[in-house]
Formats: C-alpha cells, structure tokens, sequence
C-alpha cells in the first residue's frame, strides 16, 4: 500500500498539478468547430469591435501589438497570434470571452476567416 501512494505522490500527483494550472482551461480547452459556420461580418467581427477595438486597447490610435485592430484587413493580417491569445485566455485582457465567444473567433480563423 506504501508503494502504491508513492507511485501515486511522485508521477501522478504532480502531472495532475500541472494539468489544472491554466487560465480558462488554456490549451486543453477543445474547440470542435463541426456545424460551425463563422464569418467576419456577421459573427467574428462584432466581437473584434466589441472586445478589442477599445481605447487603451487596439482602436485606431492603439500602439499596443499588434497595433490597431478596427477593420477585417488588419485583423486577417494577424489572425493566428489572435487565435493563440483567445486560445490561452489572454485576450482581450479587460474581460473574459465566454466558451462560445472563442469558439466563434477561434473556427472562423480555423475555417479560413472569410469576410
């Protein structure tokens, strides 16, 4: 019985630790985009205008990297570091998107960000 709590205390407990310490489920949270039809327009885009396009954040005067992200152009162009932030939680910084708010930014980028 000691061996097997040992076991348990020094492989188990420790990749059990790890796995729980990510914000908003991080990189373990599972996206599955099947019946998910996601466009700029008419999905993807009012939350970009909602959640980043913000003073202090990413408006048109934004120095904040990426810079300014008020327009399709601007967002397409950096569409994969937006998908990686959203992923891990880290954006937008001011709130937290809920599971179907990242599902919709993150298929429509997976589905080819189409306007």
């Amino acid at each position: 019985m000691k061996k097997a709590y040992l076991v348990f205390s020094m492989l188990v407990l420790p990749i059990l630790i790890m796995l729980s310490c990510s914000k908003n489920g991080g990189d373990n949270e599972n996206f599955d985009c099947t019946g998910v039809t996601a466009s700029y327009s008419t999905n993807a885009g009012p939350l970009f205008q909602t959640y980043c396009n913000q003073p202090a954040c990413h408006d048109a005067a934004s120095t904040n990297d990426p810079g300014p992200l008020t327009n399709y152009s601007q967002i397409y162009t950096v569409r994969l570091r937006i998908r990686e932030q959203v992923k891990q939680g880290l954006m937008p910084q001011n709130t937290t998107l809920t599971a179907e708010q990242k599902k919709i930014i993150i298929c429509w980028i997976d589905s080819g960000a189409s306007y």
